[in-house]
């Protein structure tokens, strides 16, 4: 079951009027850094109201979200969620709450930008290398079929294929801190478009 996180009341005690269910920790700390450039007035607010569902479990969301209230209390909410080895898209129904699923595989394969992770290296000897090594292990940046089929969670995991050619760890949530605005795949933009809808602003980073 579970567990009701504090940071979802208001100061006056009532429940949050949006929850945003993820998989994971560390689906929250990718998702929080692109909120801070794509929606940085609610970035702080959205991420308190953030429920961590523990794997890829729809159905724990939608107990969550009727046992706070649901759209009876006016609360709406966005669980999003990986496509891992060829999951469909959730398609229950549920008044208020909505369902959405990556076209890749894991919110991981939405790093896989060779700018943004150079940026995240310290030392600039070091980009040759890393470059070369992105190249080999990474399919062509308009083959969108390959990289739909790459398994992210795999190739950039502590032991994975490309820190190993590397040579150090990659920092996931400092790659999404690193990527542009221009450098985000369509589906973040879509999730932070639905994101503007449900929360009523118009906020956009320049960068």
């Amino acid at each position: 079951m579970l567990r009701p996180d504090p940071a979802t009341r208001s100061s006056a005690g009532r429940s949050a009027q949006f929850f945003l269910y993820v998989e994971g920790p560390r689906d929250n700390a990718i998702l929080r850094e692109w909120a801070y450039r794509l929606l940085p007035s609610v970035a702080r607010r959205l991420f308190r109201a953030s429920v961590i569902l523990g794997g890829r479990r729809p159905a724990r969301a939608i107990e969550h979200f009727r046992r706070a209230g649901g759209l009876e209390r006016g609360i709406r909410g966005l669980c999003i969620l990986d496509r891992d080895d060829g999951s469909q898209p959730v398609s229950v129904a549920e008044p208020g709450l909505e369902f959405f699923t990556w076209g890749r595989r894991h919110i991981e394969s939405y790093l896989l930008v060779p700018e943004a992770i150079c940026r995240t290296v310290q030392r600039a000897d070091d980009i040759p290398r890393v470059q070369r090594a992105l190249k080999e292990h990474l399919p062509d940046m308009d083959d969108e079929a390959a990289y739909r089929c790459v398994d992210a969670k795999r190739l950039l995991a502590p032991k994975g294929l490309l820190p190993s050619a590397l040579g150090f760890p990659i920092s996931l949530h400092g790659v999404a801190r690193a990527t542009r605005r221009n450098e985000l795949h369509r589906d973040v933009h879509e999730v932070f478009d639905r994101l503007r809808t449900s929360l009523g602003v118009e906020d956009h980073s320049e960068n």
